[in-house]
């Protein structure tokens, strides 16, 4: 009696959770979410949940990544509150990049900084950032890429990195025409991808420092950390022509990064925090997947990725996402600030995690017929 009890109890969950998976995604149930989790996270913008004692200043990494996003729900929203939301935060620092002049971290704003200034036309807008950046060109730095150097953070030797200023270098180059800030781009992020990816795994270290590390006999790829990476090179592949040099070293990285992907989706539609530990990691995390999410779905959208062999990844990705939403519109199971894997909690949650949520949002909605 207690097998066949067992055994109706297995072919329940198996049955609920397979529903889960197949569930038809409807554009406007999509938009409907990204509105919910948008709307949340405005009204706790200075809530954070990675145990700070104060809250992330409006230009820190962590608020950028969720602008990043947020110009992405902005564009799709009724009406422009998003975007008036958006510019008041431009408005209110001057336009003006984060404190440190090299580090990757404090430039990635300057990619919302960019989408305005496409809908605005205000020079204002991307003004200090060309600023700086021409800066950096003309003085750029030395420093190896080893992480124990001094100020190795200059330069992109963590993978984080390559979300946080590639594409706003690469947003320049589209809106000025000067070639100057993609070559500059470009050839840093060569050395990077030389120095953290591995090429047997078609992954990226997070740094140096994980080089010879094992964690249960696995190499550690943080899933979030690879998340960035994913993103960002789709986020620099939207401002490049798809004929060119620059494009074409992009793609070949996010097509063998998407393969490996695909393969190592858990059975519940996420992405394990180490991405080769599935076994050692089975809590869901919202913020690396949902990076997962977004760039597969934006490379189905531009006919890179096989509908057929990709879709299914990305509808169970979204399903899953979707299902750590609360009912008020937190996205729960992101997992604190960090740079390797670790834990996740249903109740936590932070800024960027929803930043990649709304990003995967806008091109699963056009996937599945939005406009």
């Amino acid at each position: 009696m207690k097998s066949i009890l067992r055994f109706s109890l297995v072919i329940l969950v198996f049955s609920c959770t397979n529903t889960s998976f197949s569930q038809k995604i409807k554009p406007k149930k999509v938009k409907e979410n990204m509105q919910r989790v948008a709307d949340w996270q405005i009204k706790n913008f200075k809530e954070l949940y990675s145990n700070r004692k104060q809250p992330h200043h409006p230009l820190d990494w962590t608020n950028a990544a969720l602008y990043v996003g947020m110009v992405k729900w902005a564009a799709m929203a009724d009406d422009d509150a998003y975007y008036e939301w958006l510019k008041n935060i431009g408005e209110e620092n001057e336009w003006q990049l984060y404190k440190r002049k090299y580090h990757a971290d404090d430039h990635a704003v300057g990619q919302m900084y960019v989408e305005l200034f496409r809908k605005y036309g205000d020079e204002r807008m991307i003004a200090p950032t060309k600023e700086q950046f021409n800066f950096i060109m003309y003085h750029p730095s030395l420093s190896s890429l080893e992480w124990e150097t001094p100020y190795h953070q200059d330069r992109w030797n963590w993978c984080d990195a390559l979300f946080m200023s590639p594409p706003v270098w690469a947003k320049l180059y589209k809106e000025t025409g000067e070639k100057k800030y993609l070559d500059f781009m470009v050839g840093e992020f060569k050395a990077s991808t030389d120095f953290l990816f591995d090429k047997d795994e078609n992954l990226y270290y997070r740094d140096e420092r994980y080089f010879s590390q094992l964690d249960n006999g696995t190499k550690i790829f943080w899933s979030r950390g690879n998340g960035w990476v994913f993103a960002g090179l789709t986020n620099i592949m939207n401002e490049l022509d798809p004929q060119s040099e620059g494009y074409k070293y992009f793609l070949d990285i996010y097509t063998k990064m998407a393969e490996k992907i695909l393969k190592i989706q858990t059975p519940e539609g996420h992405w394990a925090m180490s991405l080769l530990g599935l076994d050692f990691y089975p809590t869901t995390e919202t913020s690396g997947s949902s990076f997962y999410v977004y760039g597969l779905a934006w490379g189905i959208n531009h006919g890179i990725l096989d509908k057929a062999t990709y879709e299914p990844a990305v509808k169970k990705g979204w399903n899953a996402m979707v299902g750590h939403v609360t009912k008020d519109g937190m996205l729960g199971y992101v997992q604190p600030i960090g740079a390797a894997p670790g834990k996740a909690w249903p109740d936590k949650t932070e800024v960027y995690g929803t930043g990649a949520f709304l990003s995967a949002g806008s091109e699963v909605y056009k996937l599945y017929g939005g406009e």
